[in-house]
């Protein structure tokens, strides 16, 4: 704020009697030698010198709301990133419309550096990828202003274009796609593949358009009012690519691919919902489904916490160091406090429990009481050594990839054993991973026959594959995966149950091995993952041969 300085004599001179001259220039003197302080202590303060130096240290409780503001955003929380806003509905509102107007799956938003104006706002500058179903990534730059609110509590000042800087009450954005024709596409068995037979292919099947040059399209920035074009924000596909009359050949199986269709849509109870199957020998894809059936491919591009499924992993690490044997005495009580309360589902305990118990019965306690015997890289480590996670996997489709950070600390160590914290994958990684157990060796998921494999991986020791192995048919015969023991074969599962923020119902996992095939089920709230993910993949292996391949 610029502060006038009031004239010289203003606080003087109409009290001032004649006979006091003498002394007023004097005073005057002093005055000016304080106004010439001043103004040079000022401009100290203002240029960061001196002893006056300014603080511009944003509030780390303006940043904490800023980033709480973008989780919320990303994790599809509206409601909750609304209410920490200046104009919760509008908020909601705005950020509803902004994703499905412009068909965003996911967000992924990355705060940056805050900074502190004058004023006293707090602005975090944040990147944000945007997956634009079916075309690809738009990333652009923005930033959140937080300021401080009467009662001392610090709100994201709203306004529209926080959520894209060229976004306001006067323009918006509008989602084109170009008209590629769809080639045909089949099976391994060279059955035709078709968006009506098989509705949550509709997504893979764009992915194929333009003779591998993908689908094309833009976002332009439009006047609000006459629909007209201000500009163009981002582009997608090549428009050099030329269809081809020749069928797309994938390694998906349409007898696997119907029942999948089937059983999201039967079983799991109207959620979000998504799986994969595939060969356990090779790592093609035999199956890859979502439920809602149109939209955003979760399956494969999906970004969660696994929950308790992560434990193949967790157990892969610990019986390679032989740091635990499946018959050793692993105590799983209630609680465990590593920085914050950790406890099972519905707070179960198994006292005494063997290692074997712990995992069959999914004993979140007794998996973190074992952190110390691995390092803080070692999980991670072992995830893109032995399981190929983190690694660039070439599909043949755009995927997620995983991702196993080192833990900040000894809590995110502790919620890492049991594929909590900052450990993300999908169904195509769940499916791999209890492949890569089953097997002892990992294999790059592919939807296109003789792709190119770009990783490399270690093998497990088959002493490890075969304790593995027989943990997880202990979670059918004897465990948490009890649903699927009436099914033929000598399945062997791992459930889960992730949780993904505080007051939201957890997601529900499962995962399994039969034979040839290994499979990997997400149902989103589905809040355990026997009770959700279990009815689903029951279904699909009831449908399907016991051993097809």
């Amino acid at each position: 704020m610029t502060r006038h300085s009031s004239p010289p004599d203003a606080d003087f001179g109409h009290t001032t009697t004649h006979r006091n001259r003498g002394r007023r220039t004097g005073l005057r003197a002093g005055i000016a030698l304080t106004v010439v302080t001043a103004v040079t202590a000022g401009g100290a303060y203002a240029t960061g010198l001196g002893p006056f130096q300014r603080d511009d240290t944003p509030d780390p409780a303006a940043t904490a709301q800023a980033r709480a503001f973008l989780a919320d955003w990303a994790g599809g929380r509206l409601d909750s990133a609304g209410s920490r806003t200046t104009s919760p509905a509008r908020a909601q509102e705005v950020l509803r419309n902004f994703t499905a107007g412009l068909d965003i799956g996911k967000p992924e938003l990355t705060p940056a550096r805050a900074t502190t104006k004058d004023d006293g706002t707090v602005r975090v500058a944040f990147t944000a990828k945007m997956p634009v179903t079916g075309l690809g990534t738009w990333t652009y730059r923005s930033q959140l202003p937080v300021r401080e609110q009467k009662n001392g509590a610090w709100k994201v000042d709203w306004s529209l274009s926080l959520v894209h800087p060229h976004l306001s009450d006067t323009a918006k954005f509008r989602l084109e796609r170009e008209d590629t024709a769809l080639p045909e596409v089949t099976d391994r068995n060279g059955t035709s593949l078709t968006g009506n037979a098989h509705p949550s292919l509709q997504p893979v099947l764009t992915q194929f358009a333009g003779g591998g040059s993908g689908p094309r399209g833009a976002i332009r920035l439009v006047d609000r009012a006459t629909g007209e074009v201000e500009g163009t924000e981002t582009t997608f596909g090549k428009k050099d690519g030329q269809p081809s009359d020749k069928p797309v050949a994938t390694t998906l199986d349409a007898t696997w691919q119907a029942a999948a269709d089937k059983a999201l849509a039967d079983k799991a109870g109207g959620k979000n919902a998504s799986l994969v199957a595939l060969r356990v020998d090779n790592g093609e894809i035999l199956a890859m489904a979502n439920f809602p059936a149109t939209g955003f491919n979760r399956a494969v591009s999906g970004t969660y916490a696994p929950g308790s499924t992560w434990k193949i992993v967790t157990s892969g690490a610990l019986l390679l160091k032989n740091a635990v044997a499946p018959d050793d005495v692993v105590d799983c009580p209630k609680y465990l406090t590593v920085g914050k309360e950790f406890h099972n589902v519905e707070t179960s305990e198994f006292p005494g429990a063997t290692f074997r118990q712990d995992f069959t019965e999914s004993c979140n306690t007794a998996f973190i009481s074992l952190r110390g015997k691995l390092g803080d890289t070692e999980l991670g480590d072992v995830a893109r050594e032995y399981f190929g996670v983190g690694q660039e996997w070439r599909v043949g489709i755009p995927s997620y990839d995983g991702s196993v950070p080192v833990p900040k600390d000894e809590t995110e160590k502790a919620a890492s054993m049991i594929g909590q914290g900052r450990i993300q994958a999908n169904p195509l990684i769940m499916a791999s991973v209890t492949a890569t157990a089953a097997s002892g060796r990992f294999h790059q998921p592919t939807i296109v026959p003789g792709g190119k494999e770009t990783t490399s991986a270690k093998p497990l020791p088959s002493s490890v594959v075969t304790q593995l192995r027989k943990m997880m048919r202990a979670t059918v015969t004897d465990g948490t995966a009890h649903v699927l023991a009436d099914l033929p074969g000598d399945i062997g599962a791992k459930t889960g149950t992730a949780e993904v923020s505080e007051g939201e119902p957890n997601n529900g996992w499962l995962v399994a091995q039969r034979g040839n095939v290994a499979v990997a089920c997400v149902v989103e709230q589905g809040v355990t993952g026997g009770g959700s993910a279990g009815p689903v993949l029951h279904s699909l292996l009831s449908a399907v041969p016991d051993d097809p391949l």
